[in-house]
């Protein structure tokens, strides 16, 4: 490969894309808001209790 070839080669993720993709991420978020925290919450919950155990 040149380099002419490499400097307009147009591989790779573009501005649009890259919008595109947190607006998604976004939204899921976004719509699955209350699941994620109490899903979250319990990962937390389970990590103290272990802790605490460990700790005994």
């Amino acid at each position: 490969m040149g380099i002419r070839d490499f400097l307009t080669e147009e591989d790779g993720i573009g501005t649009v894309e890259m919008i595109l993709i947190l607006v998604v991420l976004i939204g899921l978020v976004l719509i699955f808001k209350e699941q994620l925290t109490t899903i979250v919450n319990n990962i937390f919950k389970t990590i103290t209790q272990k802790s605490n155990e460990v700790g005994k």
